[in-house]
């Protein structure tokens, strides 16, 4: 068997023996195509058909790695801290969370005053009114210390008492029925603090969160859901109707002729030194530039940027409600551990002996009757009140000390008649209500 040099080439490249044979194994190895290449251009045999070269079979020699393919490179915390930054703002300026538990806490609000202003109708003169003991003077002299609000001193009689008395209630109705909710939960907003700041010797803890929810309800999206304006936009209807416009165009009237008269005023003395006119004519205005945008750009950039600071805004206040909540419940709880006879297990005894908190006097005095009860009932009170904070980090374990606060609120409605108050603290308690659980009771009761 003989051959040329150019045979004892090809072979020994083919073969992988060749003097080059290292060099183009290493390139190929190194680009993961370069073996077969070289190996079959060196070859220059042709394979079972004319035209198509044979495949390259194996080298001999160190095995060939498989392709690199490019790693990405490992994310630094400040990367995870970029993107949690970015999710959470697109969260905050997107759309409206919570609206569920911001429906809830707008119905059983307006749920409560409404109940609360039918059950004292018959006395209502007397509480709020002409007749109240807390005299006009009186208020007005209050209030011109700590610059609070309301509208039955800017008039003395009864029948400017009874059409405020009748516009509460009003506003009550239409804020638990979610109508032109931009305009009536201000309107729910003034009447509720003017009905309480008229006479603040009138009212428990219930209506101080009532107060308080009134005004940070004002600042919320809480008629997405379960409400006649979602009823409206769901039918596509016209966003500039004349109802808006009218009501827009008589809180322009009032405000104009209240400013006049001196009622309102840009200015305070000392702080917050700006009067009630700035709040009202803001609201005023906003709610003429959302009508102006939603008109006229219904998709433009400007409707972008309205529907992301008004998801903003709606974010702040129901954090604020959460806020509000929690500090109700931690302080109520500190409070009672200092106290003597919830140290000993005994203040639930004395008001479950009083007959002004007794509704049912048999069923108080069946629990009265029963330390250990009052013992196990004292000391539960003040263990949940101070451990709800806490329980906010784990969802299973608040979502059943939420149903026991919620028990208890159902109990202290019965057992010591404050119907009120309890549905107050549960309305504000469904601010963190699982949306699961509220869409179940909504199904239910669509059902029935």
């Amino acid at each position: 068997m003989t051959g040329g040099p150019e045979t004892g080439t090809a072979a020994g490249t083919a073969a992988g023996t060749g003097p080059e044979a290292g060099a183009r194994v290493g390139t190929g190895a190194g680009t993961g195509v370069g073996v077969g290449a070289e190996v079959g251009a060196g070859a220059g045999a042709e394979g079972l058909l004319p035209g198509i070269p044979q495949q390259a079979g194996p080298v001999d020699g160190p095995p060939v790695a498989p392709p690199a393919w490019p790693q990405p490179a490992r994310r630094t915390l400040a990367d995870r801290i970029g993107d949690a930054l970015v999710t959470g703002f697109t969260a905050f300026t997107g759309r409206p969370l919570a609206r569920y538990q911001a429906a809830v806490v707008r119905i059983g609000f307006a749920l409560v005053v409404t109940v609360q202003l039918l059950r004292e109708w018959p006395h209502r003169r007397l509480l709020y009114g002409d007749r109240s003991p807390w005299s006009l003077d009186l208020s007005r002299e209050l209030l011109a210390q700590t610059h609070g609000f309301t509208v039955l001193d800017w008039q003395n009689g009864r029948w400017w008492f009874e059409g405020g008395y009748a516009l509460a209630l009003l506003a009550a109705v239409l804020m638990l029925l979610g109508w032109r909710t931009r305009f009536s939960s201000v309107l729910f907003l003034v009447t509720v603090i003017s009905l309480q700041n008229r006479s603040i010797l009138v009212g428990d803890g219930g209506d101080n969160l009532v107060h308080l929810m009134a005004i940070y309800l004002a600042f919320t999206r809480c008629a997405e859901v379960w409400s006649l304006d979602a009823r409206r936009r769901a039918r596509r209807r016209e966003p500039g109707s004349a109802s808006g416009v009218l009501l827009w165009a008589l809180s322009a009237g009032l405000l104009t002729a209240a400013q006049l008269t001196g009622r309102i005023s840009w200015t305070v003395a000392d702080w917050p030194y700006l009067g009630w006119a700035a709040f009202f004519w803001a609201a005023w205005a906003c709610a003429g530039l959302w009508y102006a945008v939603n008109r006229w750009w219904p998709r433009g950039e400007p409707r972008a940027v309205l529907d992301a600071l008004g998801s903003m805004l709606h974010h702040c206040a129901m954090l604020v409600i959460a806020a509000q909540v929690v500090l109700v419940y931690a302080t109520a709880g500190l409070y009672k551990v200092q106290g003597s006879r919830w140290q000993d297990g005994s203040a639930l005894y004395y008001p479950l002996h009083l007959d002004y908190f007794t509704p049912w006097p048999a069923l108080s005095g069946l629990l009265g009757h029963s330390m250990l009860v009052v013992f196990a009932l004292s000391y539960g009170t003040v263990l949940m009140q101070v451990a709800f904070p806490f329980t906010l980090w784990n969802r299973r374990l608040k979502n059943a000390l939420l149903a026991l606060m919620i028990t208890e609120h159902l109990a202290i409605a019965v057992l010591l008649g404050l119907p009120v108050f309890s549905l107050a603290m549960i309305a504000a308690d469904s601010v963190f209500l699982p949306t699961g659980a509220l869409l179940w009771v909504a199904r239910k009761l669509r059902r029935s």
